[in-house]
């Protein structure tokens, strides 16, 4: 049964954060049954887990749905991002091994190879951006803080940040991502946490541009 259900939260969270599951898309136990090809009590038990993460929520007449985040909720997300991140990126330029950081050069050349390509909006890429973050929470060697983030940080996924830079943004954001092994290597934590909070800084910018409305005058 735990294998069951860890594959289906696996390939249910990985379409979300493709985006093959947008923002408000009904998430119907018997599509996930057939999609992930486990039984309904593995499928449940994935939602459960999904929806404690922030991606998805339950409606009393909509039952779950991929989380479609108000204005207001996005900039206090990227708020406590900042804080949360930065702090991690911190705690992890002194205790990352040498396997994390091959892990994330790995993941940020595939990255850089389909923003190259321009296919920079694909799963491959928004999946690859994920980890990214992941590892480097993991780094941090904290299970209270990966706790925390895992709240705070897996909900703004579903609008594949990545997908809606601007030419000039995303070169930043893959520079951000070597700046941040260059730190790591160093053993720096203050220039992780820096780079760390100058990233996702830029991450709300685009994303303030492409969905917060401004208000009237």
């Amino acid at each position: 049964m735990a294998r069951a259900s860890e594959q289906a939260y696996e390939r249910i969270r990985a379409e979300i954060i493709s985006g093959r599951f947008p923002p408000g898309h009904r998430l119907i136990e018997a599509d996930l049954t057939a999609l992930c090809e486990v039984s309904r009590t593995p499928v449940r038990e994935a939602l459960r887990r999904i929806v404690n993460e922030g991606l998805a929520e339950f409606s009393p007449n909509q039952g779950a749905q991929v989380v479609d985040l108000a204005a207001e909720d996005l900039e206090a997300l990227y708020d406590l991002r900042t804080l949360i991140e930065g702090y991690g990126a911190a705690r992890a330029a002194t205790r990352i091994s040498p396997a994390q950081i091959a892990e994330l050069e790995s993941l940020t050349g595939l990255m850089e190879a389909l923003v190259d390509g321009g296919v920079d909006g694909a799963p491959e890429a928004a999946g690859a951006n994920s980890r990214f973050h992941r590892i480097i929470l993991e780094a941090a060697q904290s299970p209270r803080l990966l706790s925390v983030a895992s709240q705070v940080i897996e909900a703004p996924l579903v609008l594949r940040t990545l997908a809606r830079y601007s030419p000039d943004e995303r070169v930043r954001s893959m520079a951000h991502h070597r700046e941040l092994i260059a730190a790591f290597r160093a053993g720096d934590s203050q220039w992780a946490q820096a780079v760390m909070i100058s990233h996702i800084k830029a991450a709300f910018t685009a994303i303030r541009r492409d969905i917060v409305q401004p208000g009237p005058g």
